[in-house]
């Protein structure tokens, strides 16, 4: 325990040189690090006045200025009100964090989930449950007891991109997020998108899984674009999981990967490595796209994630540079559970990594960086 305690002291310490090499001459976070972000899901209705006080005492010292919400279904649409959690925010509520955020020059992107992660475990999620008919894979039954690895191999179900109905739906929820956060930008989610082009699917069979990848892709982009908002994604399906050896999670192993010369470059993506921190973002970079690294359970990934972007935006030429727009912390734990762990009220989730103290390690050289002169 004692070495832990050395290494969270020193490490944003021994960062401090190449922090003030990356920041230039004036020392200014947002030239070093434009994109400071935390990416977590969005809290429960009791649970925002506690979530507003976590982002002034913890992200604002911190200097974070990007939050990705994940919303998804914890919003009352009244576009599609059948779409609402049981107990979802109100706009009020969710004006209360809009404010917060503003005041302190937080930019909010929410998220919903799109294409991939349709179901978790045992059940479907919002989309599929009231619309079965998007099912891109209706022939797979939801087991009783969830496995994994399993003989259908289903980890999430999917929406079928192609069905003729399912952007309508989708769309009037982005453009209600779009309105109620005030947002500027919004998160489609689209990771670990393991069924895609079945053999099954009536519209998809036969397809190239890059093609229909990169045909939803662009569609939520174009629909963005036409409301002046951008589209972020996770960058996992855009790597080859089998050339890279980074396999079937953090990359495609499902031919997916091939749609990254297919979609439009103002796409920012969210390149999410939590096991080590791949060099992936430069290749993301060449091709064109601004990409911020992503860490989540272990506090010397994310600081390798901090020290490659600061790297590369030291080293690079003027037209690279701001393509590593950046680094964003992220938490798949809901909002309340996540408050009770960093504060010490619940004992942290240790099953993976130490997702609490990869966090606290983040913020801690975020502020380091912020102090430099």
């Amino acid at each position: 325990m004692t070495r832990h305690r050395i290494l969270f002291v020193l490490i944003p310490a021994a960062l401090a040189a190449a922090l003030v090499l990356a920041a230039g001459s004036d020392g200014n976070a947002d030239t070093a690090l434009p994109v400071r972000g935390f990416c977590i899901a969005a809290p429960l209705p009791d649970g925002v006045d506690a979530f507003i006080q976590f982002i002034e005492q913890e992200l604002v010292p911190a200097s974070v200025n990007t939050l990705v919400l994940r919303v998804d279904y914890n919003f009352e649409y009244t576009s599609h009100p059948e779409l609402r959690d049981e107990v979802a925010l109100s706009e009020r509520q969710v004006k209360k964090i809009v404010k917060a955020c503003r005041r302190n020059g937080i930019r909010v992107i929410p998220q919903i989930n799109l294409l991939g992660h349709q179901s978790w475990e045992e059940k479907v999620t919002g989309l599929l449950r009231v619309y079965p008919e998007f099912d891109e894979t209706p022939h797979i039954a939801m087991p009783e007891s969830y496995v994994w690895p399993n003989p259908e191999g289903l980890y999430c179900k999917s929406y079928c991109p192609l069905h003729p109905q399912v952007h309508a739906v989708v769309f009037s929820l982005i453009d209600e997020l779009l309105e109620a956060f005030e947002a500027d930008a919004f998160h489609a989610g689209m990771d670990e998108v393991f069924y895609i082009a079945d053999d099954n699917c009536p519209r998809c069979a036969g397809r190239d899984p890059a093609e229909l990848f990169a045909g939803e892709v662009t569609a939520i982009r174009n629909h963005l674009a036409s409301r002046g908002a951008e589209l972020w994604i996770w960058g996992d399906r855009l790597i080859d999981g089998k050339t890279t050896g980074i396999g079937m999670w953090e990359a495609s192993m499902n031919n997916t990967h091939r749609a990254i010369d297919l979609i439009p470059k103002d796409v920012v993506i969210a390149d999410w490595h939590y096991e080590r921190a791949d060099p992936t973002a430069p290749y993301f970079a060449v091709k064109g796209f601004r990409v911020v690294s992503c860490p989540w359970q272990f506090g010397e990934v994310a600081s390798d994630h901090i020290r490659a972007t600061l790297d590369a935006r030291r080293t690079s030429t003027p037209e690279m540079r701001d393509r590593f727009a950046g680094v964003m912390q992220t938490v798949w734990s809901d909002a309340a559970d996540f408050l009770d762990q960093y504060y010490g009220r619940l004992p942290p989730d240790r099953e993976r990594g130490d997702p609490i103290a990869c966090c606290k390690r983040y913020l801690a050289e975020l502020k380091e960086l912020a102090a430099q002169p």
